[in-house]
């Protein structure tokens, strides 16, 4: 049995619900959008004293909830804030069909409460709607169970971009046997290009020798070596990379491959 701590309230009351003993905990997730807030937010969470007893689950909306990034992005904004909330951590959540048919108008301008929310009625939706989620919703979910990495908190490491838009980190399992590394585009209006700076030994990799990445989202495969690397993320289609790095060996047969 799980106990969820469902209160948004001052950051010790939260910290002291968890050492009380609730299993999981809503966070600032939802508000937090911008390359620095993720990061200090995230390193705080993960680094930090409160990672001993906090654990954090993310949610991007709440049945109370409609937060001013999705009331403004558009289908891209819901994408990214999907891929944040699955891959920066080890548990999320959404708000079901809402977050799924992406619904995002408010009760009022400056508000962040649904307009006809299903608290007070009942809802009748098409959920084969064009704007539906559901396929990168399972993509999603597949690719966390299939990762080891991405079903931990504590392997958070972010990693530098040269563009503000742009947030690159990864995780890993301790042995490094699957290495995940996340590009996300934050801007859910404009394509955004970059490069990333990798920390190559927190990824087990050598500057001189190529490796692979395979986006487990665009399944496209691409050659990487050193730690910078070039990248190109266009929000309407997909706003991120899920990137799991294949190593290349050398056996003593000469026989070459990505592990």
């Amino acid at each position: 049995m799980l106990f969820l701590a469902e209160a948004f309230t001052r950051p010790h009351v939260m910290y002291r619900l968890a050492k009380l003993g609730f299993s999981q905990s809503y966070t600032y997730f939802t508000w937090r959008n911008t390359k620095q807030e993720l990061t200090d937010y995230f390193t705080e969470l993960t680094q930090g004293e409160v990672r001993e007893y906090f654990r954090p689950n993310l949610w991007p909306n709440t049945p109370d909830i409609l937060s001013e990034f999705l009331q403004v992005g558009g289908r891209p904004a819901f994408m990214i804030r999907l891929i944040l909330a699955a891959t920066l951590g080890a548990s999320y959540g959404i708000y079901g069909p809402a977050f799924e048919l992406c619904e995002n108008t408010p009760v009022q301008a400056g508000s962040e409460e649904y307009l006809n929310s299903e608290k007070y009625e009942l809802k009748h939706r098409d959920l084969n709607s064009a704007w539906s989620l559901k396929d990168i919703i399972s993509r999603i979910n597949r690719v966390r169970k299939e990762n080891a990495a991405l079903q931990s908190n504590h392997n958070l490491r972010f990693h530098g971009t040269d563009n503000p838009m742009l947030l690159c980190y990864s995780k890993t399992t301790d042995d490094l046997s699957n290495v995940i590394v996340v590009i996300v585009n934050l801007d859910s209006f404009h394509r955004q290009t970059g490069w990333v700076n990798l920390d190559l030994a927190a990824l087990g990799l050598k500057a001189d020798r190529e490796f692979q990445v395979h986006d487990l989202l665009g399944e496209g495969r691409y050659l990487w070596q050193g730690s910078r690397n070039y990248v190109e993320l266009t929000p309407e289609s997909l706003p991120a990379h899920i990137l799991r790095v294949r190593r290349w060996i050398r056996t003593e047969r000469d026989f070459d491959y990505y592990l």
